[in-house]
């Protein structure tokens, strides 16, 4: 757990400032920027901050010296190799401060050279290419952007102003990390800024019109950018979501440890991708939970379905047969054990934290596997996520964000051996014959729930008719002498149809009949990637059946995520 445990969940803060402070202001911008660390530190104790830092001088190694004087660990990201990198440093004692703040670093993560052939419009000055991509890549990977910035967009590409434009845009014009970039038109979780306003130590270097030296406030792309002085609500519902993951992870480690396994086992012995333990540990992590409380779900779903049969048979016996009082003790007894049921569920969140849980490791499968078989362009900084639940709500944010840590140390620049790719391809899609892989899964899964849900219809359709059968008994006949014997009847004939009603309640709240279809689906999708890999044994083409598999399993992961959302805990109808 050590390396890979929930210690490696981080609240990443990354850093966008100018170079040239105004020298009288920066003893109150280090202490704003140790009032925000402290905030957030205070605010999610159990998310250790990590600050990532290009340490350039000025705003950037300000912000590295705040985070070491505070014990906070962070991470290097340099645009160029450090050579190449350390010419941009005019000043010797920057570059020193540059070197002695290096060799602190908890790692440091070099971005390899930009692809000219990428971008639509050549740019002359290569390194402002690099530092496009690093502006990008800062952004891509924080939770929170903390800009030091004097407020004025700038027209300069990768300046300060393009980093806080891109945050809250997806664009940064000029710069083409990825042509079509996912989140461009979709809300986007990951846009929230810390403002800290600075001046410039030059010429007309006051702030944008409006703001004040060290002034202080929150923003994101929401509502025209408003800002504020606290962190939206939305956010704070996201932050604190990863947080509870993360907690859940401490106090259930046991659980974890049974309840998942590795996607490495069987592993060939080849060198693993940067990236992928960590993207593994995750997924365990993830999986064991979503295990457990998937568990809680349905024992709560059954528990709560039980008590409505004990309620009804309990309501038609007291009418029935004129039970004693304490009866209705027992029902109002069974009631309300089913709203404590309901309440401890509701308040533990079993329902949203399976949902959320399991969402999150059929993202991190796909997020290894393609990182193994080198589906992602190994230059790209995007990963897995980038298109991942961007129609849901913004409290969904943080499971793309646990699967940014791990992206962030995949190394550019570097393919993974070719010798994964095959394994992965066996592992993933597997062989329906031997039981292997995903394809396996969903038509084993598919079988299972068809025979459930026949079950399901059979025992409604003999309890319709044995009720009916009772009440025709009942009316036809005569020999049933005693009233006892007529209200046994009259009991039986209301608790059949209250059984079927309830078990198909049971069934529409697992929903298994959109899951047989769920189920069919992907196992067709599978089955024709299978046919694909088999018939093309080309690399490129068998890595691009793989992307186009991930990404249907993760649209279809949405789904499922949204489908049962709509079917929460609940006793309102017991």
């Amino acid at each position: 757990m050590s390396q890979q445990g929930t210690e490696r969940i981080t609240l990443s803060v990354g850093v966008t400032a100018h170079r040239d402070l105004l020298a009288s202001e920066v003893p109150g911008i280090e202490q704003c920027v140790r009032e925000f660390f402290s905030s957030l530190q205070g605010a999610y104790p159990d998310l250790p901050l990590q600050l990532l830092s290009p340490l350039a001088e000025g705003g950037d190694q300000l912000a590295a010296r705040v985070a070491v004087s505070m014990g906070i660990p962070f991470v290097a990201v340099l645009p160029m190799s450090q050579p190449e990198y350390e010419q941009d440093f005019g000043d010797g004692d920057r570059l020193q401060e540059f070197r002695e703040l290096l060799a602190q670093a908890e790692s440091t993560i070099v971005l390899p050279p930009v692809d000219q052939s990428t971008q639509s419009r050549p740019v002359e000055d290569e390194r402002i290419l690099q530092y496009a991509q690093l502006g990008v890549f800062i952004s891509d990977h924080s939770h929170v952007l903390l800009a030091l910035w004097d407020g004025k967009p700038g027209d300069q590409m990768a300046g300060t102003g393009s980093v806080v434009r891109y945050h809250l845009t997806a664009v940064m014009e000029g710069f083409e990390g990825d042509p079509t970039p996912g989140g461009l038109l979709t809300d986007n979780e990951n846009d929230l800024v810390h403002h800290i306003v600075c001046s410039r130590d030059r010429l007309a270097g006051m702030p944008e019109d409006g703001l004040k030296p060290l002034q202080t406030s929150w923003f994101t792309s929401r509502r025209q950018a408003q800002r504020g002085d606290d962190i939206p609500e939305a956010y704070k519902i996201l932050l604190e979501r990863l947080q509870r993951f993360v907690r859940d992870w401490k106090s259930k480690q046991d659980i974890v440890k049974n309840n998942s396994s590795s996607l490495l086992n069987d592993a060939p012995e080849l060198d693993l991708p940067d990236g992928a333990r960590l993207t593994d540990g995750l997924f365990r992590g993830a999986d064991g939970l979503a295990v457990h409380y998937q568990r809680r779900v349905q024992s709560s779903l059954r528990a709560i379905h039980m008590l409505a049969v004990l309620m009804g048979l309990v309501f038609l016996v007291y009418s029935e047969f004129d039970g004693p009082g304490y009866m209705v003790l027992a029902f109002l007894g069974l009631f309300f054990a089913g709203v404590a049921v309901h309440v401890v569920g509701g308040t533990r969140e079993w329902h949203r934290k399976y949902l959320d849980y399991r969402a999150l490791a059929e993202g991190l499968r796909v997020q290894l596997y393609w990182n193994l078989s080198g589906v992602v362009e190994k230059e790209w900084a995007g990963f897995a996520y980038d298109n991942f639940l961007l129609k849901q709500d913004v409290d969904l944010g943080w499971i793309r964000h646990v699967m940014r840590q791990a992206s962030m140390h995949r190394k550019r620049g570097v393919s993974p051996d070719e010798r994964w790719l095959p394994w992965v391809i066996e592992q993933w899609i597997g062989q329906r014959s031997d039981g292997s892989g995903q394809l396996a899964y969903y038509s084993r899964k598919e079988i299972m729930n068809a025979s459930r849900f026949r079950r399901t219809q059979l025992l409604g359709t003999m309890c319709l008719w044995f009720g009916i059968g009772i009440a025709l008994l009942l009316f036809l006949t005569h020999s049933i002498s005693t009233d006892d014997q007529r209200n046994s009847l009259l009991v039986l004939m209301g608790v059949l149809p209250l059984i079927a009603g309830i078990w198909d309640a049971y069934s529409h709240k697992k929903a298994e009949k959109e899951l047989i279809k769920q189920y069919g689906f992907m196992g067709r999708i599978f089955t024709k990637a299978r046919c694909l890999v088999d018939k093309t044994p080309e690399p490129a083409f068998q890595r691009g059946v793989l992307k186009a598999l991930g990404q249907a399993a993760m649209d279809e992961g949405a789904e499922w995520l949204l489908m049962h959302r709509e079917r929460p805990l609940e006793h309102g109808r017991l």
